[in-house]
């Protein structure tokens, strides 16, 4: 295990490997590295030759100081785990590394990927934010392939946008969400929750099943989506927002006739969490 601090070091460290034909793999995060994000990093492992983790708390994506102060730092343990899930380098640049004085660009993807359900709580700056790390980062390492999570799913969806829109010669590949046992997705901010509050947070997931359990039995959109809000209000939860969206396009759906996106936000005491799945059409009458 190597850990660099510069793209200079970074890509020197790769030279000799991309020159023997090895396959890069790349799994950006902001460490606080749990179970989700080893997930990733197993996953790159099995389809790569050397793996690269960046841990980068990147402040351009973050609208509210706090969340930001607040965020965990842990490079240690970090770097510790991602050698434990298969990692080979760890790039840990300090912001002015990626941000430079004098710092001008950023990439920005317009359209109601970037301006609703996230776009819209934390402000169209917090996706330029993203795009642009994840392109810096992109042209730093250079990978063949690069693991995102699932969870993050519209994050995924700009990724994804900003990769065909500016041909970068990469490969997304998205891993499931990892739970715990008890169905809450696993994030980095689940620590900061009270223990009275990290059992109200389940109220998440069990939204999201709500969500799934009223389609299979013929809901339309507004009435799956009705079901999922009555499992967050008897947990006392008010969501910035419970939507039923195109997968493709974040757009709202009316009815759930292809499989569809049911993304969850909402703040359990002072902690902001995300939550999403995957909502699949009822099976025809009579089907086995």
């Amino acid at each position: 295990m190597r850990i660099v601090r510069t793209v200079a070091e970074l890509r020197d460290a790769l030279a000799p490997r991309r020159a023997a034909g090895e396959r890069v793999g790349f799994v950006p995060t902001m460490g606080a590295l749990h179970e989700g994000h080893l997930s990733l990093i197993r996953a790159a492992r099995a389809g790569s030759d050397v793996v690269v983790v960046s841990v980068f708390v990147n402040p351009t994506q973050f609208n509210d100081p706090a969340d930001l102060a607040a965020y965990p730092r842990t490079e240690e343990a970090d770097v510790a785990l991602a050698a434990s899930a298969g990692a080979d380098l760890v790039f840990a640049p300090e912001p002015a590394e990626l941000y430079p004085h004098g710092y001008a660009t950023s990439v920005t993807v317009t359209g109601p990927v970037t301006e609703s359900l996230e776009g819209a709580q934390r402000g169209r700056g917090h996706f330029d934010g993203v795009a642009t790390v994840v392109t810096k980062l992109l042209l730093a390492v250079g990978p063949d392939a690069a693991w995102f999570g699932a969870k993050d799913a519209q994050q995924v969806v700009v990724v994804r946008r900003v990769v065909a829109d500016l041909g970068l010669p990469v490969r997304i590949e998205v891993g499931p969400t990892v739970r715990e046992p008890d169905g809450l997705a696993m994030s980095s901010r689940n620590v900061r929750l009270s223990p009275a509050d990290r059992t109200r947070a389940l109220a998440l997931s069990r939204a999201l099943r709500a969500v799934q359990a009223a389609v299979d039995c013929g809901a339309d959109a507004a009435a799956a989506r009705a079901a999922g809000l009555a499992e967050l209000a008897a947990d006392g939860i008010e969501p910035e927002y419970l939507v039923l969206a195109d997968a493709g396009t974040l757009e709202p759906v009316e009815s759930v006739d292809r499989r569809v996106l049911a993304l969850v936000a909402a703040r359990v005491g002072p902690v902001r969490l995300i939550d999403n799945v995957t909502v699949t059409p009822a099976a025809p009458t009579g089907a086995r």
